[in-house]
């Protein structure tokens, strides 16, 4: 069977969408491949699919065979046509012109090969923010060879010794992946390693060397050096970079089949400025990061994960400087400018004062955003104005707890889905909310019930071919008429209740009467749980308000639910009926616009004259020119991602105090 398809993942088949793609083909026993262009690939291996090098708008063919063929088919093709599959979490819920390509930065990155300037070097801007730090040279020994021919009776042991550090370089991978350390986006880069080392791909490629007579070291190299070359040739610069994980791999299979130890980044002074001709980013990740002043790098654009790794943690980095980086392996002291590329080595007196003083201007300003880390903001009044965290996944915890959430305000239940091969189970569910609880007791949770459709694609569902998915069968439609997997979950959030300030959300509302077949369905899964003699808790039951239709009925909602959340960037999409997600309209996906004013202002006036809570979890929740107007609608709860929370804190604050 195939089917072909127009490729919507934003900016196509890279790094981490190839690895999603290949984890929900390996999800189905049957053979598949993608064609594009005449040439067919294994749908089941990531290099072979990166280097395919399919890109968004282009057209391609699913081709499978077997058992769940159909199957496999319709989950593939929906994969493909979602605009939001090549992004993480936070940025699939960004407004479109904000969503960031490979989370690439926001300004504008030097040449990756310039002149020397009479003031430094330049490279490739990579993470915005400067730094100045003693410099710490990174330069691990390279790795070569045994250069000699195996006897054909060394031949097998040299095969299978090869085999073991490939699954011992995958060992410490999975465990660095269970680790709770490692951020979401860091887990996502490891897994995309991982995918490469476990890859038909390179692990072929080295044996055929080895079978040809080279030793397991030489033959790592060779078969490293020939993939990544291969995506060097490939005219997408997304997947240039992906030549540098290759070989990142290829040196950690290398060092398991030496018996050694890569030079460690353990001893890192607080402050220093790495400095180095190749970082991989499994040894980056794994660093101490909140050690590390800057980077700056041989290897390495905007795209690579050295980059997104950096930009993650907030550490500026300059990278692509080429053989130039050898003019630093002496550097005493460092200085280098993320937003321009600039680097210089052993700054003078001036230079060190002027960079000193930016350093020092960009701390105080962090340092007086934390200390409305504890606050908790009123108005003049003296109301509570909650300002938490949107997150979609347990490792985002810390990060909300750090910037002061005071609760949450948004959980994505899809991460949860999204992320396993088959549909979570009431027990795996129940332990995921009963710890997002405790985490913030006694400040509320709020779960936003499974809002999946046929833009986003999970495993154990089937979805309907739609015109636009975005009006079609989506959260709570779905949920109603697929009461097994909605019970499912709405028995976990019951039983995680006794735990914390569980309170659920609906998504995607749009008539009175699916609040009331969702309450039905709630009070039969407390009566079942209460016949097992299981432990739960009841909890508010809430809406978003992102449907017009939501907004035009919302003063008999408010008699239904105990609270509001406004959903502002589906709330603008379906307002001004333009897709946010396509850059021609992206004007009209204005929260600011009268019209999407008035909704939230009806909404927030219906909501407070029946007396319950009206908050707001959309982006714009965050931004301090809005912030006053939305209080004085009414709203009393703010939820954001945690990097705005401090800001708006001191927004409220001075809102409150006339400033």
């Amino acid at each position: 069977m195939e089917r072909s398809t127009i490729v919507r993942v934003h900016e196509g088949l890279h790094a981490r969408p190839a690895t999603r793609f290949v984890k929900l083909a390996k999800a189905f026993e049957s053979d598949v491949e993608l064609v594009k262009d005449g040439k067919a690939v294994s749908a089941k291996s990531s290099v072979k699919l990166m280097l395919l090098a399919v890109k968004e708008n282009q057209e391609v063919t699913v081709r499978a065979n077997g058992a769940d063929a159909i199957e496999a088919i319709e989950a593939l093709i929906g994969y493909l046509e979602n605009p939001k599959a090549g992004l993480d979490d936070d940025e699939a819920h960004a407004p479109a012109n904000d969503a960031g390509k490979e989370a690439a930065p926001a300004f504008q990155s030097a040449p990756a090969v310039s002149a020397e300037a009479s003031s430094g070097l330049r490279g490739v801007a990579a993470s915005e923010g400067v730094a100045i730090g003693p410099a710490f040279a990174h330069f691990p020994p390279d790795i070569a060879g045994q250069g000699r021919m195996l006897r054909a009776d060394e031949i097998a042991g040299e095969i299978d010794r090869f085999r073991a550090a490939v699954a011992a370089v995958q060992t410490r991978m999975d465990r660095a992946l269970a680790q709770d350390s490692l951020s979401a986006g860091d887990r996502g880069i490891v897994a995309a390693l991982r995918d490469i080392a476990a890859d038909d791909s390179l692990t072929g490629e080295a044996e055929k060397a080895i079978n040809g007579g080279n030793d397991a070291v030489s033959a790592t190299i060779t078969a490293a050096s020939t993939i990544a070359a291969d995506f060097s040739a490939v005219d997408d610069h997304y997947l240039n970079a992906r030549a540098d994980d290759v070989h990142a791999v290829g040196r950690q299979i290398c060092l398991v089949l030496l018996g050694q130890d890569d030079v460690s980044l353990e001893n890192i002074p607080q402050g220093a400025i790495l400095i180095a001709d190749d970082i991989g980013a499994w040894d980056l990740a794994r660093a101490p990061l909140k050690r590390i002043g800057g980077v700056v790098c041989g290897h390495g654009g905007a795209t690579s994960h050295i980059a997104i790794i950096a930009r993650s943690h907030g550490i500026p980095a300059v990278l692509g400087l080429g053989d130039r980086i050898n003019a630093l392996r002496t550097a005493q002291e460092v200085a280098l400018d993320g937003n321009t590329g600039q680097v210089i080595i052993d700054p003078d007196a001036a230079t060190r004062a002027d960079f000193a003083g930016r350093v020092e201007a960009a701390a105080t300003e962090r340092a007086g955003l934390a200390a409305f880390k504890t606050v908790t903001p009123k108005l003049a009044d003296g109301k509570v104005i909650e300002v938490a965290a949107n997150i979609g996944s347990l490792e985002e915890i810390e990060a909300a707890q750090e910037a002061g959430a005071m609760g949450v305000g948004l959980f994505r239940t899809e991460l949860l889905f999204m992320r396993h091969m088959h549909l979570p189970s009431e027990d795996m569910q129940a332990e995921t909310y009963a710890a997002l609880a405790k985490a913030f007791a006694p400040y509320p949770v709020i779960v936003r019930t499974l809002d999946i459709g046929g833009d986003k694609p999970i495993a154990g569902i089937e979805f309907p071919e739609e015109e636009n998915p975005f009006l079609g069968w989506r959260g709570i439609r779905m949920c109603l008429d697929r009461p097994d997997i909605f019970k499912r979950q709405l028995r976990a959030l019951l039983r995680a209740a006794v735990h914390g300030n569980i309170k659920v959300m609906l998504p995607m509302v749009s008539d009175l009467g699916e609040v009331r077949q969702t309450r039905v369905l709630v009070d039969e899964c407390a009566i079942e749980l209460k016949a097992e003699g299981v432990p739960h808790a009841t909890f508010d039951l809430g809406v978003m308000i992102e449907t017009p239709a939501a907004v035009l009925i919302a003063p008999a909602l408010a008699k239904e639910v105990a609270f509001f959340s406004i959903g502002t960037n589906d709330l603008t999409q379906y307002i001004m009926a333009a897709d946010r997600l396509n850059p021609t309209v992206a004007k009209l996906n204005d929260v600011t616009n009268p019209a999407v004013m008035s909704a939230i202002e009806l909404t927030a006036r219906a909501g407070v004259a029946a007396g319950i809570m009206v908050g707001m979890c959309g982006e714009a929740a965050g931004r301090p020119d809005l912030i006053p107007a939305f209080l004085e609608m009414g709203l009393t709860e703010l939820s954001m991602s945690p990097a705005s929370i401090q800001r708006a804190k001191k927004t409220i604050m001075a809102m409150a105090a006339g400033e």
